[in-house]
Parts: structure tokens; sequence; C-alpha cells
């Protein structure tokens, strides 16, 4: 970074007066790590945030300190409070952030020019798929590329880092400091099922009663640093019905790789009912109760592309049309997860009608041109019937 002509590259802390130097270029990512601090007022919750080391956010803090020659931060062994040059820079710091970030997504919003879309869909054959191609029926002319990322906390960090535009998965299981980054719509309450190794005793049942897993060890992802979200649903589940969460695994790539691992180890896996088939492995779904796994749309927040448009649409679509955010009447939820989702996990509770939004939309809600051929597409679906 270049200091003004005539001005010496760093200078010892000092208060911010209007008379200091100012680079005239400042790296918009030290500005994101300063704001993070000083919201999250703690150096490892605001790592985690943007998916950093701490180290590496430690270092961006005072390298910023620096180069606007004042102390941001008065730093403890306990907690951390802006100085008064800190909250003076807040709210600039902000500003220039929101304006980087529309910059950014200027040339992401019309025809042709718009770069590719990057959308996480898990695991290959889940819903979220139909939801990509209908998304790409509504806007034939963007580009919209499907990832793999395999669960929505390793999805989290490719979006902050920017590597990844927008991912399906369980929002409530993301630490609060994530959620803080990004925007979320409420696509489906998808039942869960478990993956049954063949030979199993369950296997024989059309459907598995919750109470049959007592004793068993179920595997449901632990270990695996992209999927916490997933564990952490499957304990909550298990919690109080003699459910064991299975020890962590080799972590499978591939469905023979998959196979292997559960005809060795024989676990029943925690899944969903749409689960793809897998050989060595019978699929069954879950009952009494209904086990629900909260699936949202997720993606950073100020986004603004067509193709997120046309997906926010699509899933809004398909949720209204097949009753995707209907729970049944015997259905589970936990409670945190019941409030991220907007609507209470109660009996027979239905399907939210597709929202039609303000002309900037709110989170959870279609932008209006996108919300009318939802409506005009459930009206056809309804006709149909």
């Amino acid at each position: 970074m270049t200091a003004p002509e005539g001005q010496p590259t760093s200078q010892p802390p000092s208060p911010l007066a209007p008379s200091s130097p100012v680079p005239r270029d400042i790296d918009p990512r030290l500005l994101r790590s300063f704001v993070a601090v000083a919201e999250e007022l703690h150096f490892t919750r605001a790592a985690a945030r943007l998916y950093v080391a701490q180290q590496a956010l430690s270092r961006d803090v005072r390298r910023l300190e620096r180069d606007l020659a004042v102390e941001l931060f008065v730093r403890s062994t306990r907690r951390v409070t802006p100085t008064a040059a800190g909250e003076r820079l807040l709210p600039y710091a902000r500003r220039v952030l929101a304006a980087h970030d529309e910059l950014s997504a200027a040339f992401a919003r019309t025809g042709q020019s718009a770069r590719p879309l990057l959308v996480d869909l898990n695991s290959p054959g889940l819903f979220s798929g139909r939801v990509l191609d209908r998304a790409r029926e509504l806007v034939p002319h963007c580009e919209l590329m499907a990832r793999f990322e395999s669960g929505l906390t390793g999805a989290a960090g490719e979006i902050a880092a920017g590597r990844l535009d927008a991912s399906f998965g369980r929002f409530a299981g993301l630490p609060a400091g994530v959620r803080a980054g990004l925007e979320q719509q409420p696509v489906r309450y998808e039942p869960m099922a478990v993956l049954l190794p063949v030979g199993h005793p369950l296997t024989g049942l059309d459907a598995v009663p919750l109470d049959r897993l007592a004793g068993e060890r179920v595997y449901a992802g632990a270990g695996n640093e992209r999927t916490p979200e997933w564990t952490d649903l499957a304990r909550r589940l298990f919690e109080g019905r003699g459910i064991e969460v299975a020890p962590p695994a080799p972590l499978a790539v591939g469905p023979e790789e998959f196979a292997r691992i559960m005809a060795k180890h024989r676990n029943p896996v925690l899944a969903v009912v749409g689960f793809p088939e897998l050989p060595g492995a019978v699929l069954r779904p879950l009952v009494d109760p209904v086990p629900l796994s909260p699936v949202s749309l997720v993606w950073r927040r100020g986004l603004r592309h067509p193709g997120l448009d046309a997906l926010r649409g699509a899933a809004a679509e398909l949720a209204a049309a097949e009753g995707w955010l209907t729970v049944p009447v015997d259905g589970w939820v936990p409670e945190a997860d019941a409030r991220v989702m907007g609507s209470a996990a109660t009996p027979g509770a239905g399907a939210r009608p597709a929202p039609t939004g303000p002309p900037h939309p709110e989170p959870g809600h279609p932008p209006p041109a996108v919300a009318e051929r939802v409506r005009n597409a459930t009206l056809r679906t309804a006709t149909r019937r």
C-alpha cells in the first residue's frame, strides 16, 4: 500500500483526527476484518464469521491500524472494545463495504453480462437439483453452475470467500456470526430416513419407527468439518431415545467407497427420503414421529444476480406447488429451526403461499417479476389438478 507523497509509510498509533494521513487505497478485506471484530467484539467469533484463521484476522486488523496510524481496539484477555477512533471508523467502513458489494453486483444484474452463478446442491440427486433445473428454465440467458460441497457449513465458508454464491441446507445449524453475513429463504421440510446396510433386521419394514433405532449407532457425519449442522440435528433427534451418534468414520467419496465403508462398519446412516440409491444399502423413511430436515436456500448477504432471483422464484414455486413447507401431523422439527424457517412446527401447518415481496425483496421473498411467474405456475398446477 502506498502512502501519500511526502508521508512516511507508517506512524505510531494516535487518535484519529481530520488531519491524520489516510492512505489513498485501503484493501476492502482489511475493512471487512475490522467490521467483523467491531460487531462481534471477539476475535475468535469474528474469525469464524469470516472463515479465516484468528492469526490472519489479527494481522489484518494490525495492518489497518498501521495504515491509518490509529489504534482501533482496546484488547484484553477477556474482551475487545473499539476505541474512539474505531467507533468513528465503523460507519465509514460499513458504507465502503456496501458500495464495494454493490459495485461487484452491478455487473451481475442483467442479460448476457451476468457472470455465472455458482450454486451448491450439497450432493447429486437431491431435490435441490430440481430447483436449479427450474431456475435455468426461468432465465435461459444466465449460466447457473452446480457445485457439490456436501454440507452447508463447508459451503458457507466458500460463500464467505467469494468462491460460491448460494447453497442449500440447515440455516439454524450455522453459528450466529456466520448467519449474519448470509440471507436465507425457507424451501422445504424434508422428511428424514435411515440408510440401512443390506441384511440389517430393519430392512424388512416399509418404514422404521424411530424407537426401533434404540441401541443402534447411527452415522450422522460426526467428525466431518463440512457438516456439523447435520450432526447437531441428529443429536437433537436422538436425545432421550437411546440412539447413539456413531463415531467418526473415513470420509467416503463416491458410491463405491460409501458402499464399502457401510459394509465394513454396518452402521445405519441418517439420511433424507430423497437420498439417491446406493449399492449395498436400503433406504427407509423414519416415522413415529416423522423427523424433518429444515432446508433453506442460502446466499451471501447483499448479493444481486438474475440467476439468484430465478433460483429463489423456482424454490418458492416448487415449495408452493408440492407443499414442501407443510409440517405433517406427527412431524418433528427443533424449535430453533422452526423459528428460523419462519413458522412453528405445528401439526398440519400448511405451506406458505409464494410471497411477492417489495421492489427490493426482504430475505425469503422472491423479486416481483419472478413472483409473478410463481403465481402463474401455481395457478397452472392447480388447474391441472
